[in-house]
């Protein structure tokens, strides 16, 4: 890996797999050479809190303070909150642990006192000792929505609901049959002013693509006017990490997702989704039989091991990613 002193690597990452190459990518290159962009089209408004359900799960990963057993939340969590919410007959189908709590209520409270949601993460990440930068894909509300088939009586025509993410992806564990997704708010959204800087820096070597869900954490990033199109054409090698391994996702609903949408759960068909993005693509080793099928597009592909079920692994795969992502040549598409 020969990363010049001025260059600079930008990850695009959703929720927990985003999370484990972003903290691999923290250990091998310091704060001014690395910016992380977090997904918050999750963000949603529980109990009149902002909640920022990606942001947080970077937030926790990069301090030492995520739950690992639970995949999700803070370690020693407490559930008093909620025990009180559940005596009083409220909203309990998203768990809220005291610690976490505290996280939501600033938020909130800041938001209204007109503060961006990026300023608001960097000093967040600032008060958990978090050195590099972690930045919301936009300061202006989109919200992902999850198109699905509604039950209906047999014989009757389907209808299609609306569901916001958080109601398909916890309250109803992912169980109704996805047909599509939209993004409330994403016409008159920006990228963030910290996310265009990265972006648009002449010194930018590589964007990484997180092993994250590619359709509710990836692509909100990438339908933020501008920002596609401007990926296309950077200079900088953009590469992605395939989030299915062995026909499932690692974590989430992605390889269900593809399944209700008729696409095979492959490294292939990840490939193909982001399309001319990419320069190069990282897959599993027990997917080798699938890099002849990518690399007849004409797209390089590195295989290693990518199930980063510890830290080693985790900064291996990002070491090997990035070194990947440097000897290639040639311009995007």
């Amino acid at each position: 890996m020969n990363l010049k002193p001025k260059q600079t690597v930008l990850a695009l990452s959703g929720g927990v797999g985003g999370a484990k190459l972003a903290l691999g990518l923290t250990k091998i290159l310091p704060p001014e050479q690395l910016s992380i962009v977090i997904n918050s089209g999750d963000d949603f408004e529980q109990l009149g809190l902002h909640i920022s359900p990606d942001i947080d799960t970077h937030l926790y990963a990069l301090s030492g303070r995520d739950n690992q057993e639970m995949g999700w939340g803070r370690r020693d969590e407490t559930w008093n909150f909620m025990e009180t919410v559940r005596e009083l007959n409220g909203e309990d189908w998203f768990q809220l642990g005291d610690r976490d709590l505290a996280l939501h209520v600033l938020r909130t409270q800041q938001l209204r006192q007109g503060r961006s949601l990026s300023k608001i993460t960097q000093s967040f990440a600032k008060a958990f000792g978090i050195q590099h930068s972690l930045i919301p894909m936009s300061d202006d509300p989109v919200r992902t929505i999850v198109k699905v088939k509604e039950n209906t009586k047999s014989g009757q025509q389907a209808k299609i609901e609306n569901l916001p993410f958080q109601r398909y992806f916890v309250e109803q564990q992912c169980l109704p049959q996805v047909v599509g997704f939209s993004f409330d708010g994403i016409e008159s959204a920006t990228a963030s002013p910290d996310f265009l800087h990265r972006l648009n820096d002449p010194d930018l070597a590589a964007i990484i693509i997180c092993p994250s869900n590619p359709y509710v954490s990836i692509d909100p990033i990438l339908a933020l006017p501008g920002v596609r199109q401007t990926l296309i054409s950077s200079p900088a090698k953009v590469l992605a990490i395939s989030p299915i391994v062995g026909g499932v996702a690692i974590k989430g609903p992605a390889a269900k997702m593809m399944a209700e949408l008729d696409v095979p759960a492959t490294p292939a068909a990840i490939a193909a989704h982001y399309g001319d993005l990419l320069d190069g693509m990282v897959i599993d080793q027990l997917d080798s039989s699938q890099a002849q099928t990518i690399r007849s597009t004409g797209l390089p592909v590195l295989v290693t091991d990518t199930m980063m079920v510890d830290l080693q692994i985790k900064q291996s795969l990002a070491t090997q990613t990035l070194a990947f992502a440097l000897s290639l040549s040639g311009s995007n598409g």
